[in-house]
């Protein structure tokens, strides 16, 4: 099992089983949302709150979090311990 991170509000999200965090402003990531949901295929993290960020998990299940892609990177980074010290 990966390490869990915040995605917002409380929720967080197992990195090992991310595939992708991307931007949900674009109509092919829309697209594929409103499937998600239609098939029950989504997890809203949102609290209500406009969405920032999807995350595509490898269980072809999406993640909707109200942090931005960034945000959510970052954190996972941390989490991995990938430094550039060497």
């Amino acid at each position: 099992m990966g390490k869990l991170i915040n995605i917002g509000f409380g929720n967080v999200v197992n990195t090992g089983k991310i595939i992708a965090i991307v931007n949900p402003d674009s109509a092919p990531i829309k697209r594929l949302v409103q499937k998600a949901k239609e098939t029950g295929m989504a997890i809203d993290a949102t609290q209500g709150r406009k969405t920032k960020a999807v995350l595509v998990m490898e269980d072809s299940q999406i993640v909707l979090s109200a942090l931005l892609p960034e945000t959510i990177a970052g954190r996972a980074k941390a989490e991995d311990g990938d430094t550039d010290e060497r």
